[in-house]
């Protein structure tokens, strides 16, 4: 079975998180999306759902965090090569996202990571085993 994931994150404005990531050369599906919903189409397999905060209370008990004030999860994302890493990090800083932990750098791995502009944490990843 090939499984998908959809991620669904709150947002304080939507334009500006639909221009955030569509900045970092992701799409939008319009058949899944309104003006209180937008669907990020990262790969075949990857969605990630934009929610206007009062759209995401339908779907949650209890409060939504401040993922600036605390960490709420942790997104990671394969990137192809090291290069990759680097143009998606720009991508979401020229883009009105925020830096989050430097660059990692640990046998076959490097890594980077950002804060969108709601504070929710997405780390881009090239894993090398030929560098073994």
């Amino acid at each position: 079975m090939n499984r998908m994931i959809f991620v669904n994150l709150p947002v304080n404005d939507l334009a500006d998180s639909k221009a955030f990531y569509t900045g970092l050369g992701f799409s939008i599906n319009e058949q899944f999306s309104d003006d209180q919903a937008a669907c990020i189409v990262v790969s075949e397999t990857i969605y990630v759902m934009l929610l206007v905060e009062d759209r995401f209370k339908d779907f949650i008990n209890g409060e939504i965090s401040d993922a600036h004030q605390s960490s709420e999860v942790l997104l990671c994302l394969s990137a192809e090569s090291r290069a990759e890493v680097d143009q998606l990090v720009a991508a979401a800083l020229a883009h009105g996202g925020k830096p989050w932990k430097p660059v990692l750098e640990q046998g076959p791995m490097y890594g980077h990571s950002f804060e969108d502009p709601d504070g929710h944490v997405w780390e881009v990843l090239h894993m090398d085993m030929s560098a073994g």
